[in-house]
């Protein structure tokens, strides 16, 4: 007894996905190389502290309104600093899962970015 399997395509149909997945590759690449200039910024405090990172997430500016500063509570204006820096950090990382998701077609590929 013989079995028939399909023909899905063969050569043809492999090349066209190898040239997909470098087309996937190269849209990555490029996107990445975008996200990394790009700058994200984030307040906390009603506007008293704003932090600007770029897409690496190094901080590029940090801004305190002197009304922020009170020498009784500086750890007030530490945690309006932290919040901003995190908040800054967690857009930079959200644009960029958002937009490779969108080159990706929402495949998971750890390590990408």
């Amino acid at each position: 007894m013989k079995v028939r399997i399909p023909n899905s395509g063969g050569a043809g149909n492999m090349n066209q996905m190898l040239k997909q997945a470098q087309k996937m590759q190269e849209d990555m690449t490029n996107l990445q190389a975008d996200l990394e200039q790009r700058e994200y910024t984030a307040t906390s405090g009603g506007g008293m502290i704003e932090v600007t990172v770029d897409g690496k997430h190094l901080i590029k500016s940090i801004k305190i309104n002197p009304d922020a500063i009170d020498p009784d509570d500086s750890e007030m204006l530490e945690d309006l600093v932290t919040v901003a820096v995190n908040e800054a950090i967690t857009n930079a990382i959200k644009t960029a899962e958002e937009e490779m998701g969108a080159i990706t077609g929402g495949l998971n590929m750890p390590g990408l970015f």
